[in-house]
């Protein structure tokens, strides 16, 4: 089996060692062993990394990630629970989108006051009731 320091790790995922090292206390990642004072990892880590990275990305915390990994360290993934998540994402997105479009009105519309101008008001009722 091929293994990677934690070195090698932290260079190719792009997190600290001391993220690995959390991670390890987390339950997240095993290390395999040692070499002198280095921890091993599989190779497949990386992969497992990268899981977690979604899940971080996507809102989970570090608990519910690590609750979507079985036993065997495979993921189990919840699929209600990620179909829920993709809902608070577009709510998110349908919220960011009008947001967007009333910062980029106000920065371009020509009205001496904002407050007065009907697009605007219209963009922040959207706003209001994306919330």
């Amino acid at each position: 089996m091929k293994t990677l320091d934690i070195a090698t790790v932290s260079k190719r995922s792009g997190l600290p060692a001391s993220a690995l090292r959390y991670y390890e206390e987390k339950g997240l990642i095993a290390s395999v062993g040692r070499q002198g004072l280095r921890r091993q990892f599989a190779a497949d880590v990386l992969q497992r990394l990268n899981l977690i990275a979604l899940g971080r990305a996507a809102g989970f915390s570090l608990d519910d990630i690590a609750r979507m990994f079985g036993p065997d360290g495979r993921p189990a993934i919840d699929r209600e629970r990620l179909s829920a998540k993709a809902d608070e994402v577009d709510r998110t997105i349908v919220r960011l989108t009008a947001l967007r479009d009333t910062l980029r009105h106000a920065a371009a519309c020509p009205a001496s006051d904002h407050l007065a101008c009907p697009s605007f008001q219209r963009l922040m009722r959207q706003v209001e009731g994306t919330r």
